[in-house]
């Protein structure tokens, strides 16, 4: 009875601690998000100026990352929505909506009068109700400098049928957040997680809430047991039994002043209605088998044949003193729930790859302090070394392996990446972080994403497709040629960051900063 009274005292004044860390991330960031509120609102007067919906046949999107992907329910289509781009300078946040023709291979813009404000890192559900439903909560919008972040707590939902946008207002909801998960179940979202930054604060979150399709009310859930620590970036999905798995994420503590500490989580666990019960729900912790991704952030997520969940790429940093790597995957596995199982996903045709790429700013999401990165140093028959101490002291490792022509790489080895790095094509999508997916009709579809090299931030537009039931090779439906993207120095004068400002979506600013590795 002592111990169990211990127990309950300790977990209150944890609850204690969280609430008043909140509250003063809240009261730091209420004048910042003041500030936001402005710009926000004058992007939203620009958008109102739309008074119809126009479809324009366009080319494919412009390169971007943590934007939404989503399936339609009655048609062959793909509908993306928001999302950022880095050029070096600042980061584009966009709320163009762009649909993609499975069938006929073609975009199509589609300008909806007063849409959802600019965001990235939000979630999209799509259910089937009144002709289809994409529903949308949270993500986040930044200053021009990117020094200054806004959490979005607004719900939104496009009627597919009518192709308009409404907001919907209901009280009880989420604090403002991003990198949260959402999933369709029954007649309601479920949401866990997330986080909320502000300039010299942050705080990441493991609650649970539910929005009822019906009555368009918001409800905090309780559940029993002991549930996932709180993380941003995880995975969540529903199983066949009516369960929700909650996978891996990424969160960070602060160990000291200037000095945070980044955690890859790798556990699971399972969230269900206890005893059949709709109002009451339970946590229990999970350990599945089989081949286990290798932890890691940034990864993406999707729902494969026979309810199985699909995991692709990710990110996996290592941080020491003031040197920074990256270690980017594009490897697939599926979650089998109804075995509580891992599989790893092996193509009939070339295996897919990881690749180790050294960063060069210190300033990352997933700065993360443990060691544990699948995989040593690049290895090959001849390797290029090259240090290079930025402006701000960190020292960047360049690592450039050339393999012998014919030479072949095993899995998981890093003789695959030199031959990425050497400037052979590479089958299917390449190693990459924040990437967005969709699963329709037994085919996976890969869009875009990020990596680093050195100091600079590859953002990518590239579409590929794999087939789920023969998993022989992936097809490249729209291809990028990295190299041509174009990267603005911090340096460069205000002149030359302004000559993007034409592109789509773009005169809204927010740096890469804390999220890139958390807000899929």
């Amino acid at each position: 009875m002592g111990k169990k009274g211990k127990k309950e005292k300790k977990g209150r004044g944890a609850e204690k601690t969280a609430a008043k860390m909140e509250k003063k991330v809240s009261k730091r960031s209420r004048k910042e998000e003041e500030d936001l509120e402005a710009l926000i609102a004058h992007f939203q007067t620009l958008d109102a100026k739309r008074t119809q919906t126009v479809e324009i046949p366009c080319s494919p999107p412009s390169p971007r990352l943590n934007a939404s992907l989503s399936v339609h329910p009655e048609k062959d289509e793909l509908i993306l929505f928001g999302g950022e781009y880095f050029n070096g300078q600042k980061t584009f946040l966009y709320n163009e909506l762009y649909v993609y023709n499975i069938r006929k291979d073609t975009w199509t813009k589609v300008d909806i009068p007063s849409p959802p404000p600019r965001r990235c890192a939000h979630q999209a559900v799509v259910v089937p109700q009144g002709g289809g439903q994409l529903w949308v909560f949270g993500g986040e919008f930044a200053s021009p400098n990117g020094e200054q972040f806004y959490h979005y707590k607004d719900l939104w939902v496009l009627h597919l049928a009518t192709k308009t946008w409404e907001q919907v207002k209901s009280t009880g909801g989420p604090s403002g957040r991003s990198g949260h998960r959402m999933v369709a179940w029954k007649r309601q979202l479920i949401l866990f997680g997330g986080f909320h930054e502000s300039t010299r604060d942050y705080i990441y979150y493991n609650d649970v809430y539910a929005f009822n399709l019906d009555t368009f009310t918001w409800s905090k859930l309780s559940p029993s047991g002991t549930g996932p620590t709180p993380r941003s970036g995880c995975q969540m999905s529903v199983t066949p039994q009516g369960g929700i798995v909650v996978y891996g994420g990424y969160s960070k503590q602060r160990v000291k002043k200037d000095v945070d500490k980044g955690t890859r989580h790798s556990d699971m666990f399972l969230l269900k209605p206890e005893d059949g019960r709709e109002d009451k729900w339970v946590w229990t912790r999970m350990n599945p088998s089989g081949v286990k991704p290798t932890p890691r952030s940034g990864f993406s997520v999707a729902m494969a044949p026979n309810h199985q969940t699909l995991f692709f790429g990710g990110v996996c940093d290592e941080e020491e003193e003031e040197s920074l790597s990256g270690e980017f995957f594009n490897d697939l596995y599926f979650y089998d729930a109804t075995r509580n199982r891992w599989f790893e996903g092996q193509l009939k045709g070339p295996k897919s790859e990881k690749k180790k790429r050294r960063r060069g700013r210190k300033e990352e999401p997933e700065g993360g302090s443990k060691p544990a990165c699948g995989g040593a140093g690049t290895q090959g028959p001849v390797q290029v070394v090259k240090e290079v101490v930025a402006e701000d002291g960190t020292v960047v490792t360049i690592k450039q392996v050339l393999t012998a022509p014919g030479s072949v790489g095993q899995p998981r080895s890093e003789d695959e990446d030199s031959l990425e790095e050497a400037g052979s094509p590479a089958p299917g999508p390449c190693p990459r972080s924040n990437a967005m997916l969709a699963v329709k009709h037994g085919m996976l579809y890969v869009y875009g994403g990020m990596f680093e090299a050195g100091d600079r931030q590859v953002t990518l537009s590239d579409l590929h497709c794999l087939d789920l039931h023969r998993m022989e090779a992936w097809k490249a439906l729209v291809e990028m040629d990295p190299e041509t993207q174009e990267w603005l120095e911090e340096t460069d004068s205000e002149e030359d960051s302004e000559e993007v400002e034409g592109a789509e979506g773009g005169v809204d600013d927010h740096d890469s900063g804390e999220e890139s590795g958390a807000g899929d």
